[in-house]
This record gives structure tokens, C-alpha cells and sequence, in this order.
């Protein structure tokens, strides 16, 4: 079959520049997707940005030395990278979970059979 002609859109080759990452589809589209959407690339240097490889038939782009993954149908719906919490941060959310009262959920009781 014809990646080409395939209804799942396919990365043929990508850039990064300083602003954005751009990829270049195989049905001819180029699309591009600002840097700050990933916070692994943005705060990595201009060589290790450029040290990437297409993965799967051109789903996504890997950088290993940045533990760095997008998909181009990430790229396609604009899901950028979310930024883990700080541990400070999930020190205070860990906190607050724990003095919150219990979930008590009811749960259904069964009649227990008399025996007569």
C-alpha cells in the first residue's frame, strides 16, 4: 500500500528551528507546532535538538538524548507536552489530599439467606 495515499497522515522529514518544530508530511502538507510546546526541546541546545529520527512509518519524531517523543498527530491536534509539577508542588498536592476526609462511597448491601 501506498503511505502516500493512506488516510493516516505521515511525517517524511522535520526540521527544528529556534521558534518551532516543522514537519513535512508525505501527502505535501507542512505543518508546525511553536518549540515552547515542548519544554524538553526548548530548554535543550540547538545540537541536541537537531539530533532526532523519525519513528514508526513517520508517526512521530524521537529525540533519544532528550527522552523526547511527538506525534505528528499531536502536532496535527495540538497537544503540546505538559511540564511535570515540581516537587515541591507535589509535596503540597500529596498534603492536601491527605486531609481531605475519605471517600466514602456507599456501597451495596446484600441480604444474607435465613436458614429456618
Amino acid at each position: 500500500m501506498n503511505t502516500a495515499a493512506s488516510g493516516d497522515p505521515r511525517i517524511q522529514g522535520a526540521r527544528v528551528t529556534e521558534d518551532e518544530i516543522i514537519a513535512h508530511l508525505v501527502d505535501g502538507r507542512v505543518i508546525s507546532v511553536p518549540l515552547a510546546w515542548s519544554w524538553r526541546l526548548s530548554e535543550a541546545t540547538p545540537a541536541l535538538r537537531a539530533n532526532f529520527r523519525l519513528i514508526g512509518t513517520g508517526q512521530g519524531i524521537h529525540w533519544h538524548e532528550i527522552d523526547e517523543d511527538i506525534s505528528v498527530e499531536g502536532m496535527l491536534h495540538g497537544v503540546p507536552a505538559r511540564r511535570p509539577r515540581s516537587k515541591a508542588t507535589a509535596a503540597a498536592v500529596r498534603a492536601a489530599r491527605s486531609q481531605a476526609p475519605p471517600n466514602k462511597r456507599m456501597q451495596p448491601t446484600r441480604k444474607r439467606a435465613t436458614r429456618g
